[in-house]
């Protein structure tokens, strides 16, 4: 009988599989081979391999031009990298040198935009989409960059009052989008997202506001589904809405020309997972084309906002496991050298799935786990994979000669930013240190420390010590 780990993931899964392979029984991530890694740096590790970002927005870029040249569509595509999925600057140079437009979302993006075009990484001619509730501090940093020139910027008003700002501090002319609020999902807590204006308000908004003031020019109508594009009813439901009110907007404004369809596209978080990303890029241009058709209007440039898609695929976080405790007759605990609330807060506030992988020992005996945090809070816990409700993980054996180490994937996008990178956690538990990977010029596996594991003494200073 087969009952090593290996089998079971042979027997569950396909593998080896994208990204993930076996060399001499260690796992490998991207060919990168994790056992150097960690032989190297040590556990806790996180690790960003940089070429996975510029992998997915070809990617994606490619599924998009295809589909629309292949029915004919006239508009454009533009692919945005939503800041807010990660603010590091390895990952925005690493996706500006694939030529992306930028998605913003506050007033400290606004300095960042500027640094980056102070390093010479953009220029005043790319996207910028601005997004979000504005509060006056975020207002004035938009303001600022179209006086200064950043002419392709894009305000997308998400409350009527932001335009009196506009009208009253913008020297010249600027690029405005509309925000649509879009109907939650039906098991969704409340009915309408906080964040754009309800439908039936954007028209008399452009009439009254936009219309007859030369200082503004629509450019843009934005939706955005929280939940992303997905092959559902409500997804369909809401295109098609946000394309028709396009349409309406269309008729009476001669410089609307692109809709932006916010909403990222899922990422790989199983061995299991499965998406038809090229037949769902197909159906969404399919779906605008039929629509401007049937309204006689052209049909618009598409903008999508990707972030998580972009970066998360790139990361991987790494712990071993300390110990060992059988707690009652039927739970065993992995007990790890770090916090799962503090540094995969994703797994604990919204039950958010990794793809979670043994680096060794996977030749033993496998049996059901579950993961604790190194924290004393009683949530600080893993026990559950997206496609069933419990962990299997090599059994750990007296005669093992290095510990077992586990690797949580694809966790690039939104941990750091929620966790609060470089900050005080939850026990004082310092941040993981931070490795990134690269290939040189000869396609070798290049590597170095971002930053170092938190010092006490660090954290003592930003307290106040």
């Amino acid at each position: 009988m087969a009952n090593k780990y290996f089998d079971l993931i042979d027997q569950t899964f396909y593998f080896p599989q994208e990204g993930f392979d076996l060399d001499n029984g260690y796992l490998t991530f991207n060919n990168i081979p994790l056992i150097h890694l960690i032989r190297k740096y040590g556990t806790p590790l996180k690790l960003t391999y940089l070429p996975s970002i510029s992998r997915k927005i070809k990617a994606a870029r490619n599924l998009f031009r295809r589909a629309m040249r292949s029915q004919g569509y006239t508009g454009k595509y533009y692919y945005c990298y939503c800041t807010k999925s990660s603010h590091f600057a390895h990952v925005l140079e690493e996706a500006l040198e694939q030529d992306v437009q930028l998605e913003i979302s506050s007033a400290y993006d606004v300095d960042l935009i500027r640094r980056l075009h102070k390093r010479g990484k953009i220029d005043k001619s790319v996207y910028i989409v601005c997004n979000g509730f504005k509060p006056e501090n975020y207002l004035a940093g938009i303001v600022s960059l179209i006086n200064d020139g950043f002419k392709n910027l894009i305000a997308v008003v998400d409350n009527g009052h932001e335009l009196d700002y506009y009208e009253e501090h913008v020297k010249g002319t600027c690029n405005i989008g509309i925000r649509v609020a879009t109907e939650e999902e039906p098991n969704f807590e409340f009915y309408t997202s906080r964040l754009g204006l309800r439908g039936a308000d954007v028209v008399p908004l452009f009439r009254d506001r936009i219309r007859d003031n030369e200082k503004f020019n629509l450019k843009m109508l934005h939706f955005f589904v929280d939940t992303g594009i997905k092959d559902s009813l409500y997804y369909w439901g809401e295109l098609k809405k946000a394309v028709r009110l396009f349409g309406e907007l269309k008729q009476e404004s001669e410089s609307l020309n692109a809709l932006n369809i916010g909403g990222g596209m899922p990422i790989r978080n199983s061995l299991g997972f499965e998406f038809d990303y090229k037949y769902m890029v197909r159906e969404i241009v399919s779906n605008i084309l039929e629509a401007c058709e049937e309204m006689d209007v052209p049909e618009p440039d598409i903008f999508t906002e990707f972030g998580k898609y972009t970066v998360g695929e790139s990361g991987a976080t790494i712990f071993s496991v300390l110990a060992q405790k059988q707690q009652n007759d039927s739970e065993m605990w992995y007990m790890i050298d770090n916090s799962l609330m503090t540094t995969l807060p994703d797994a604990w506030g919204i039950g958010e799935r990794f793809i979670l992988l043994p680096i060794n020992h996977w030749y033993n005996n496998y049996r059901r786990v579950n993961i604790g945090g190194l924290s004393c809070d009683n949530s600080d816990y893993y026990n559950s994979e997206i496609h069933e409700s419990q962990v299997y993980l090599p059994m750990i054996k007296p005669e093992d000669e290095e510990p077992l180490y586990l690797g949580f994937f694809h966790t690039g996008a939104y941990q750091d930013n929620i966790s609060g990178y470089g900050g005080i956690k939850h026990c004082m538990i310092p941040s993981p240190q931070h490795i990134i990977i690269d290939l040189d010029d000869a396609g070798n596996l290049v590597d170095r420390v971002l930053h170092p594991k938190q010092t006490a003494e660090s954290m003592l200073e930003i307290l106040g010590y």
